[in-house]
């Protein structure tokens, strides 16, 4: 399940069939047999990085604890269009039933690993590693952020509780960014990094001379990035943040920064279409 407790797994699916079939799935109870067996395929209509294959697995155990499921393709692994990436077998109406749900699944993690992987293709060679944020859907971060692993790219902090992160309003709250610095050292758990967005470069050399871990360079252009990576000459490390686009990041990349995060690669991903067919019903 790629990192994701298995309990987590049945509350997302529960919830999304719940929200699908209400009181009932009134078409396949109207026109398929009780205890009818079927065999489907899922078959890929695009080339894509595969991502969310136990999401479908757990979707149709949910219906038909009996189903057999068989992955042809491997979750982060590449499918190319018209390519079968699994087949299954257990009581038609599960399959029929479960079918938007597992696929809608699918399509989204499929989505968000394939142009998380062109990100990833886009900056190899340098030592950039590209992150996610929490622009994610309300309720599935975990599965979006699965999909970002999958995909070749890397989760920055999962919510608000396991990273310090200080961006411009805590700077303006806390009175600037060395008293936000040194409050956050007294009060946040030990043992957490501190990260500080800066905007300028009088902010990079506050956050640097702070003695943050992290210096996140916000909506700066390739120049202003490349001036503050040679400012900062090694006191932390630096991310890009803020509009960077695929046919950017490289040049984002080469300016030697550590860390290149990607808004779009969660919020603004086009699904990969799916379809399931039923060989024998």
């Amino acid at each position: 399940m790629e990192g994701i407790p298995e309990g987590a797994v049945r509350e997302m699916v529960a919830r999304a069939l719940a929200e699908d079939v209400g009181s009932g799935d009134i078409t396949t109870c109207a026109v398929v047999a009780v205890g009818q067996r079927g065999r489907a395929e899922i078959v890929a209509k695009d080339e894509a990085v595969v991502a969310g294959l136990f999401m479908v697995e757990a979707t149709f155990r949910a219906l038909d604890s009996d189903t057999a499921f068989h992955e042809v393709i491997h979750d982060g692994a590449q499918a190319r269009a018209g390519e079968v990436v699994a087949r299954l077998e257990g009581e038609t109406r599960a399959i029929l039933t479960g079918e938007r749900t597992a696929l809608n699944f699918l399509q989204r993690m499929s989505g968000i690993a394939t142009l998380t992987d062109r990100y990833v293709q886009a900056v190899k060679g340098t030592k950039a590693r590209v992150l996610d944020t929490r622009k994610t859907a309300p309720g599935l971060r975990l599965l979006d952020k699965c999909a970002v692993r999958l995909g070749g790219g890397h989760n920055h902090r999962f919510g608000l509780f396991d990273a310090v992160l200080i961006k411009d309003n805590h700077i303006r709250a806390a009175g600037g960014i060395a008293e936000a610095v040194r409050m956050a050292r007294q009060r946040a758990p030990k043992g957490i990094s501190v990260e500080v967005e800066a905007q300028t470069t009088a902010e990079v050399e506050e956050a640097a001379t702070a003695g943050v871990e992290v210096i996140m360079l916000d909506n700066m252009s390739v120049e202003q990035v490349r001036r503050a990576v040679t400012l900062v000459a090694g006191r932390a490390e630096t991310e890009v943040s803020g509009g960077v686009t695929l046919d950017a990041v490289r040049q984002y990349a080469e300016c030697g920064v550590d860390y290149i995060s990607v808004g779009e690669i969660t919020h603004s991903a086009p699904a990969v279409d799916f379809s399931l067919e039923i060989v024998e019903g």
